[in-house]
């Protein structure tokens, strides 16, 4: 069974841009970045709440095509209380299947691999990992304010 190409996933990938989890704001943000895609208008911004190296909370706000809203979407169910490193080895594992580096049966993503066929279009590549790099970013910056009280 090809489970790339599988209607019940393609399915999924549209509830998930109908009624995308974690969509909005978070209280208390530690971490935040914004990711766009200037070719095609997707923008999201992505907040963390990090405590003891775990995502303690995600959310995202923004717009984009199905493709942009669903992945970003997937990936804040994907990563919500996984410690920092292992929401990094989603992103990698993510990023290759899409690249083409990794086979989407090998790759352990669960839900995710319903996104693997985005890497037949590669002009929508960009669209499906525009979350997942503003998580990679989000995990590098730190909102000012929760800088300063950490102080």
């Amino acid at each position: 069974m090809n489970i790339v190409g599988d209607d019940l996933y393609q399915d999924l990938v549209l509830e998930h841009k109908r009624a995308p989890r974690h969509f909005g704001p978070i209280a208390a943000p530690t971490h935040e970045a914004q990711g766009r895609n200037p070719q095609c208008g997707d923008e999201v911004r992505v907040q963390l709440r990090l405590a003891d190296d775990r995502i303690a909370d995600i959310g995202f706000t923004g717009q984009g095509c199905a493709i942009c809203i669903a992945s970003t979407s997937m990936m804040t169910e994907a990563v919500l209380a996984a410690d920092v490193a292992t929401a990094q080895a989603w992103t990698q594992r993510f990023r290759a299947v899409l690249t083409g580096e990794a086979e989407p049966e090998a790759a352990s993503l669960g839900k995710l691999v319903s996104l693997a066929g985005v890497r037949q279009y590669p002009s929508r590549i960009k669209c499906a990992l525009l979350g997942w790099h503003a998580l990679m970013h989000a995990l590098q910056e730190p909102v000012p304010a929760a800088a300063e009280a950490s102080a």
